[in-house]
């Protein structure tokens, strides 16, 4: 089998696993980081949502083999550290996860890793590009929600992003 290298929440891994196992069975099942979640497979409801490089991907449609050596993916368990210090909130969590946890967000859970790392990318991109997240941005955000708490995910975005 092939040897499949790159950065996880910020430690070198390597696995031995054939190019076109998907990234989330990767890190699920054979590096234990369960934090990504299996919803469809397919690339539609985006529970597994991570960041490359910064910016969010969705590890179920991604083939490992396409990943490389220096690629860097951040799960949920990685967020903090992304975050300075003097920005974690009193858990020790990334703003965006604090401003989950304040307003209440999770009913089930499943989905909010996926949604907080989603969310977090906006935050990230709009910032890039000089500018607040508006409206459309959130709206731009796919993530499925089967309890359907939008609401209060759009509150903790803001918040989130007046903490980031």
């Amino acid at each position: 089998m092939p040897e499949q290298s790159f950065v996880l929440n910020g430690e070198k891994v390597t696995v031995d696993v054939a190019d076109d196992v998907r990234v989330l069975w990767v890190l699920r099942d054979l590096l234990g980081v369960t934090g990504p979640k299996y919803g469809c497979g397919i690339n539609v409801c985006k529970a597994c949502t991570s960041h490359i490089n910064g910016k969010a991907f969705n590890p179920c449609s991604v083939p490992v083999g396409e990943v490389g050596d220096d690629d860097e993916i951040t799960t949920i368990e990685g967020l903090p550290d992304t975050a300075p210090e003097d920005q974690r909130g009193p858990h020790g969590l990334h703003p965006m996860q604090e401003a989950w946890l304040e307003r209440d967000v999770a009913q089930c859970g499943y989905c909010q890793p996926g949604q907080i790392m989603a969310a977090v990318a906006v935050v990230r991109r709009a910032r890039d590009e000089g500018r607040q997240v508006t409206d459309a941005d959130l709206d731009g955000i796919r993530n499925i929600c089967r309890c359907g708490t939008y609401t209060r995910i759009r509150e903790a975005i803001r918040a989130g992003e007046q903490s980031m």
